[in-house]
């Protein structure tokens, strides 16, 4: 019985080292999608499974300016955000299921410090900080996109 325990053991600790060593990569390889505000297009990677919105944009050294990453949960919530294992200084966008901007944050790198939206949404827009605000970007504007058509069904 004992020997049964151990091997168990030891299978969750391989397994638990296997997903540490997984999430010290950044992920590149998620599906995307083009959004629009404005006269600006962009591309970004959706995070919509537990595992990939934990991991998020942690240990990207880079990013393209016309690149992010946009979150996406099941239902409206407070959605709070923080920056552990994040290299890049990013900006948050909360936004609505119209695709309206309810907040912008900026969040600075290898921080815990929580970011939150001011009301229920279930889409987060992570983008390099700065990025909004070259482009005069406000609470309020609108994005668009497939994503968010399919949200008001």
């Amino acid at each position: 019985m004992f020997q049964r325990f151990a091997a168990l053991l030891l299978l969750a600790a391989s397994l638990m080292g296997s997903a540490q060593a997984q999430q010290q990569q950044p992920q590149t390889d998620l599906q995307r999608t083009k959004l629009s505000i404005g006269l600006y297009k962009i591309d970004v990677q959706i995070a919509q499974t537990p595992l990939q919105r934990e991991i998020g944009l942690m240990f990207r050294k880079e990013m393209p300016q016309a690149e992010g990453m946009i979150f996406v949960f099941d239902q409206p919530a407070t959605q709070c955000f923080w920056m552990r294992n994040t290299l890049l200084p990013l900006t948050a966008a909360f936004v609505a299921d119209d695709g309206r901007i309810v907040n912008l944050v900026d969040m600075q790198p290898m921080t815990e410090n929580s970011h939150c939206s001011e009301e229920p949404v279930r889409f987060v827009l992570e983008m390099n900080q700065g990025w909004f605000a070259k482009k005069n970007i406000k609470k309020g504007a609108k994005l668009g996109g497939e994503l968010f058509a399919v949200a008001k069904r």
